[in-house]
């Protein structure tokens, strides 16, 4: 089983998004940093916005965002929304093309075997496939958000003033 590019492209941008949380993003930087086309992209970019995961804003200093939590984004049900269908086997299709229709067992096992895909997928959200995001933020250079970066700065600096005020203590 193989999925379309569509539905590639569809996870690899709510996963830049989920990565981006907290500010504006463009088609134009998604498609440049995953090096795909702009114009398929924005297909899938529509088609977020209509399915109410991705909130779009017009004008001079537009982008988008997510439009719900990735813990709200269920990789299954976007799998179904973005593929055309699972019919894994051309008897799915037309059962009564095939000679053995009526006493065969693996258009049942190839049935149970994309039913049981999608239910590993409905067990995942968009907040489980961004879980290593330190990582995937390195590998696709984007650089720590400011709040990150500050809060890390601040409490290494509490820290450090605690270290001086104990050491200056005891001598």
């Amino acid at each position: 089983m193989q999925l379309t590019i569509y539905t590639d492209y569809t996870l690899r941008t709510l996963m830049f998004l989920a990565l981006c949380s907290g500010r504006l993003v463009t088609v134009s930087e998604i498609a440049k940093t995953y090096n795909i086309s702009e114009n398929h992209l924005t297909k899938v970019v529509h088609q977020l916005g209509l399915a109410g995961d991705v909130q779009t804003i017009r004008g001079r200093a537009g982008g988008m965002r997510l439009a719900r939590p990735p813990a709200a984004i269920n990789l299954g049900a976007v799998v179904r929304r973005t593929e055309p269908d699972f019919a894994i086997a051309a008897c799915f299709e037309d059962p009564e093309a095939c000679p053995l229709h009526a006493a065969c067992v693996l258009e049942k096992a190839l049935a149970a075997a994309a039913a049981a895909f999608l239910a590993v997928l409905d067990r995942y959200t968009l907040a489980d496939l961004i879980a290593p995001r330190l990582k995937l933020r390195r590998i696709l250079g984007l650089s720590l958000p400011v709040q990150h970066a500050a809060t890390a700065n601040s409490s290494f600096s509490v820290r450090k003033r605690h270290q001086i005020a104990s050491f200056t203590d005891k001598h």
